[in-house]
This record gives C-alpha cells, structure tokens and sequence, in this order.
C-alpha cells in the first residue's frame, strides 16, 4: 500500500453522489426511441463506459433493435441535452467526508485524479457544480474526450500516469463503482482495484471483474491504505 503515488477516481457514483441521473437518461432517450428498458439493465450494460458506447451496448443486450448504430446515434444526441437539463435542475453533491479524503492523500503527497465516461463538459460542469479546482481538491480530470478508446482500455489511466511522470502502474489505484472501472484499472496494470456499492452497480455485479476490494464507499479506503 505504501507504493501508491496516483490514485484514480471515477466521477459519477463513486466521487460524485448524483442519484443516477445519467443512467436515468440514457435509459430515458433510448425509451424515447420505442423501448422499454429498464434502470437495471442500463446500469448492468452500461454503467462507467462513454456514453455513446453505453447506449449501443444496451440497445445491443437489451433491446430488438435492427439498426443498432443508426438509433445509437439519434439517441446520444438527445442525450447530450438532456443530461446538460438534468445536471442543471439537480442537486449535485460529493459524499460525506471525501473533500477531507482527497485532502488528507494529497498531504501524503498522493496524486489525486478524476477519470470519467462523461465527455469534457458534462465533467467540467459537474466539477463547477461541486465548487471543486483543478490543483485544489484534485490533481486532475481526465475524460472519455482526451483519449482515442475509452473505457475499459487503460488509455486514460495512462493518459494520467503521463502527465504526471509515473511509469510503473503498480504505482496506481483505480476506483470505481462498476464493472468498468475494475476492468479498466486491471487493463492498466493498477497496483489496487477497487469497486465501490456508492453508485451504479451492485456487489454481485462488481465481484465479477475481481477487484482487490470491494468497498462501501470511497472514503473506506483510508482503512486499507494506512492501516
């Protein structure tokens, strides 16, 4: 545990309590289109990927649809607006003592990055909303915008441990609250993996890509990293 320089948070559900709002509207633009999936299947097909991706996946498993691509794209049009809408009528909040957490790693001299499927400003505009700063709260954002293949390839992972100088990836933890996340903090090499039950999936669901921890919340890692 004492090995580990950067660690790697998800956003939405993991660092940022925002009741599913954004599964909530990829469920909704794709119903929009004729369906009738459920929360439960989009959070199962969907949680922590882009989310371009996250609707194809779940009209894929989910759904009869012959032309898969063609209603992908229709609804992540919507979707763009319709989370912008939602985001700005919501409550946004962060989880109870994580500012604490994220202050207490930092003067560890642990590097503190944010990672997400959201693109850059959607992200920005949860940051905005959290009153958070780049070089305050965290180190750094990094989103499915800044790199060719999101989740789960390890590119914004790497992407991180570029800007930051870090060339061992054992070096790393990743955290998240879906399948996604562990799979893509394993992709990486990440010295820890960590699922959290804060936000889109359950343990069963978690236990399946074997992460090292499974945790209740984010904040129960400082039980893990100094005990």
């Amino acid at each position: 545990m004492k090995n580990i320089k950067m660690v790697v948070f998800d956003m939405a559900g993991t660092t940022v309590d925002e009741d599913n709002i954004v599964y909530k509207t990829v469920q909704k633009v794709i119903n929009n289109e004729g369906f009738s999936v459920s929360l439960d299947e989009v959070l199962q097909h969907g949680a922590g990927k882009e989310k371009h991706k996250a609707i194809t996946d779940v009209l894929t498993e989910s759904t009869d649809a012959t032309e898969v691509s063609k209603i992908a794209d229709k609804a992540f049009g919507a979707f763009k607006s319709a989370l912008e809408k939602a985001y700005d009528e919501s409550e946004i909040k962060t989880f109870d003592g994580l500012e604490t957490f994220f202050e207490t790693l930092k003067s560890k001299g642990i590097i503190v990055v944010l990672n997400t499927g959201y693109d850059r400003k959607t992200a920005t505009k949860l940051v905005q909303k959290l009153n958070w700063q780049e070089g305050v709260q965290f180190d750094a954002l990094i989103t499915a915008d800044d790199v060719e293949k999101g989740r789960p390839h390890p590119d914004m992972i790497f992407k991180a441990m570029t800007q930051f100088n870090i060339t061992d990836s054992s070096e790393v933890l990743k955290a998240g609250d879906s399948e996604i996340d562990i799979l893509e903090g394993k992709n990486a090499g990440c010295g820890i993996t960590v699922g959290v039950l804060s936000g889109a999936q359950n343990k069963q669901q978690l236990q399946t890509a074997q992460p090292d921890y499974i945790l209740d919340n984010l904040t129960d890692l400082q039980h893990i990293l100094w005990k």
